[in-house]
């Protein structure tokens, strides 16, 4: 039995700090995971930022109402999903999720959590598990599931060169050039058609 393993941000919806970043015009804050591959370095970079400029958790959520998924990512979703089994794998929050995942339909996802003061000062953050995305996916696959997976980012590595199969999508350059030997697709279609193909072998 399969289940395919979907990144969020660049994948299905923005990213989210980047929507951010132009809301409060910070370009500092759209350093993402396709940028930096150490997250706990780039995260304590945000958590600063945001400290120096007093923002919190109330105008982060308040962009994020604004998002909107990308254009063909809940018809993708939603059809990929009367297929096989499908989880949202991220390392963004809760606290995050969860007006996306309203637009998206409800989709499973497995993400972290933010820790935040009374006053909505963002002090912390809670991963899930440490290499959040390969572990789960080693956690399926040690339950009897073959995993497939998709995602755009240095983050995503993990559980795409981990599954039985894996694909880049909507990536750099660089990670495309980096990891030749990954299929790398920037339609939905390719996507979806890759993913049957790879159910079928």
């Amino acid at each position: 039995m399969y289940i395919t393993c979907l990144d969020l941000e660049g994948v299905l919806v923005p990213e989210i700090w980047i929507a951010f970043a132009k809301a409060c015009g910070i370009p500092e804050l759209e350093r993402t995971t396709r940028d930096e591959p150490d997250y706990d370095k780039l995260m304590a970079g945000r958590l600063r930022i945001l400290k120096e400029h007093g923002l919190g958790l109330k105008e982060i959520q308040e962009t994020i109402e604004k998002i909107e998924p990308l254009p063909g990512a809940k018809e993708f979703l939603d059809e990929l999903r009367s297929l096989t089994q499908v989880i949202i794998i991220s390392d963004t929050f809760e606290q995050f999720a969860k007006p996306l995942m309203r637009k998206l339909g409800w989709p499973t996802i497995f993400c972290n959590t933010l820790e935040a003061a009374s006053d909505g000062e963002i002090t912390g953050y809670k991963m899930r598990v440490e290499k959040s995305k390969y572990a789960t996916v080693k956690a399926l696959q040690s339950v009897g599931f073959e995993t497939i997976a998709s995602g755009d980012s240095y983050n995503d590595l993990g559980m795409i060169l981990a599954s039985k199969a894996g694909f880049l999508f909507k990536s750099t350059e660089q990670i495309k050039a980096d990891y030749p030997q990954l299929p790398a697709f920037d339609t939905y279609a390719e996507l979806l058609e890759a993913i049957k193909k790879a159910m079928e072998e």
